[in-house]
């Protein structure tokens, strides 16, 4: 997903993972960053920013994969469970309903 943030005046590329974190997807970001930054950004724009966010990760092997790129990366896990507000969870199908329906 690509945004803009009027207030910093630059690109975000906003990337969703629904597994753990893999090193390579740091790599797949910043090609997806310097990508806006060739072909979107101009002189009046900051540089572009890269956000991944995944289901899991191991926050030493993010670190090294961040510390291994110059592009201006963040790396954030997310909890399912606390996505869905507690008033909609039992009319919802649970996580593993869906993966059950979707491994058929």
């Amino acid at each position: 997903m690509l945004f803009y943030n009027t207030q910093r005046h630059c690109y975000v590329v906003v990337e969703i993972k629904t597994g753990k974190f893999d090193s390579s997807y740091a790599g797949q970001l910043g090609t997806y960053v310097v990508a806006v930054n060739h072909q979107m950004k101009t002189e009046a724009d900051n540089p572009t920013l890269g956000l991944l966010i995944c289901k899991d990760m191991d926050k030493v092997e993010a670190q090294y994969a961040l510390e291994s790129t110059s592009q201006p990366l963040g790396i954030s896990s997310y909890e399912l469970s606390k996505l869905i507000p507690e008033e909609f969870r039992g009319s919802m199908p649970t996580i593993e309903e869906i993966e059950a329906e979707l491994n058929e």
